[in-house]
């Protein structure tokens, strides 16, 4: 698609590129026309380095001449850069006192200013360097905590979905194509069949997006993480596992019942999975010796838990080891152990291992203990194994969807696809087409006509 950059681009920007503060370097970013003339003014020398290799440059203040850093300087010239533009990046030394001054000395030349919040990234995606879900799978990688989700976004910087998205897209422009030239020329000389070779082609389309769709939502979730309800009695200890798997004191733990009141959720990379542990408040039954404002708030603490438990990838239980008996004739805990939920018999220590009964559902049961730790690398074990099978650690192919727009875009597509495949009328087929082409195009931001227009004149002899 041909793009026209936004008059707001004749600025050149400049801005650190790495986090402020103390450090031993520290990336300056200067991008657009006038990138060329202040590496210059800077290093006080006409001559420029070699595109894409680090050179030692002396970087002066642009009014006395003092020499302010030891630099090196590397030159992207346009378009090989990531912005596209002419591109100049100073690696200083990391200290206030340099980054401050080099800062100053940009502002003070003219046609620059300081960038805007993600405007380097605008400007790669204005110039074709990186389309829609490229850019969003840039701010995927700059955020990701796990390796997992490391992996996935640069799968998607890698144009894992882009490259989809634009080969489908460019198939359904030849089928919009054919459709169209049924319409405008009747008469023309066009293939024999053109029309019922059309549904085939259609059909097949439409069950490969079919395919990328049907992945149990593996991208989102591994995006936002797996969520693990941690759910069970007072005192049972929940608090105090989350604590182990963290590895900090992240919940209260203590020996007054009800201690923990609302959802408290803690992150952890296991085996490069993000896992959301969700503390959730003990489930009980009020006696009438409580204090109604007390019970209330615990009432509330429970309602949120409950809600937690059924939003969630999955249920950890965990129950006392020392009062199993009486935690499993609790119908308020029971109800939580499903064949899916992990059960963790919490307090081994103070129990006899031949006493744990068995899930009561024929799910999966540990034995451990958060105040030894016993047992506790298999309870980690087996919330990573979950975890990993539900954001695709046996799965074939990666997921390419990662976010809701991606998914509502490639449904609307599909369904545009299976109305044109059982149209009749090719009026109505193309403008099907049509309607799948925009909503793929959404995906990568580059959706237009004059694509469609070229492979129009180009596929059949029109206008001869």
């Amino acid at each position: 698609m041909r793009m026209t950059a936004p008059p707001e681009h004749r600025d050149t920007i400049f801005a650190l590129a790495t986090a402020p503060g103390v450090s031993a370097v520290a990336v300056l970013r200067v991008s657009g026309p006038r990138a060329r003339a202040a590496m210059r003014a800077l290093s006080r020398r006409d001559d420029d380095p070699a595109p894409r290799v680090a050179t030692r440059r002396t970087l002066r203040a642009p009014g006395d001449g003092a020499a302010f850093d030891d630099a090196l300087v590397l030159w992207f010239p346009a378009p090989r850069s990531f912005t596209g533009e002419d591109i100049v990046e100073f690696h200083l030394h990391g200290g206030r006192a340099t980054c401050r001054a080099a800062l100053s000395a940009l502002a003070a030349m003219e046609g620059l200013r300081l960038a805007r919040p993600g405007e380097f990234a605008r400007r790669a995606f204005d110039h074709g360097r990186l389309d829609l879900s490229q850019v969003e799978a840039l701010a995927d990688l700059i955020e990701a905590e796990t390796e997992g989700q490391a992996r996935q976004a640069m799968r998607q910087l890698e144009s894992g979905l882009g490259a989809r998205c634009e080969d489908w897209r460019r198939r359904l422009l030849e089928a919009r194509a054919h459709a169209e030239a049924e319409i405008d020329f009747p008469e023309e000389d066009l293939p024999v069949g053109l029309s019922a070779a059309l549904g085939p082609r259609l059909r097949a389309l439409e069950a490969e997006i079919a395919a990328c769709l049907d992945d149990p939502r593996r991208g989102e979730r591994l995006r936002d993480g797996f969520s693990v309800a941690v759910l069970g009695p007072p005192n049972a200890g929940k608090s105090s596992i989350i604590n182990y798997l963290v590895r900090r004191d992240a919940a209260i733990v203590a020996a007054v019942p009800g201690t923990t009141r609302d959802v408290l959720e803690v992150e952890l990379d296991l085996g490069g999975w993000p896992v959301t542990l969700a503390d959730t408040a003990g489930l009980r039954s009020l006696d009438a010796a409580i204090d109604q404002g007390q019970a209330e708030i615990e009432r509330e603490g429970m309602r949120r838990a409950r809600a937690r438990a059924g939003t969630a990838d999955l249920r950890l239980v965990v129950l006392p080891a020392d009062g199993a008996a009486a935690a499993l004739a609790d119908g308020e805990c029971a109800g939580l152990l499903g064949p899916d939920a992990l059960l963790a018999w919490n307090r081994i220590d103070l129990a006899p291992r031949e006493a744990m009964p068995r899930h009561p559902a024929d799910g999966e049961a540990l034995a451990v203990s958060a105040l030894t730790g016993v047992g506790m690398d298999r309870l980690a074990a087996a919330i990573e194994a979950r975890a990993a099978a539900a954001l695709g650690g046996q799965a074939r192919e990666p997921a390419l969807v990662t976010r809701a727009r991606h998914r509502e875009a490639l449904e609307a597509a599909r369904s545009a696809i299976s109305r044109a495949s059982a149209s009749l009328a090719p009026e109505l087929r193309a403008e099907e087409l049509r309607v799948a082409g925009e909503a793929l195009g959404r995906i990568t931001g580059r959706s237009g006509v004059e694509d469609m227009l070229d492979l129009l004149f180009s596929s059949f002899c029109i206008g001869k």
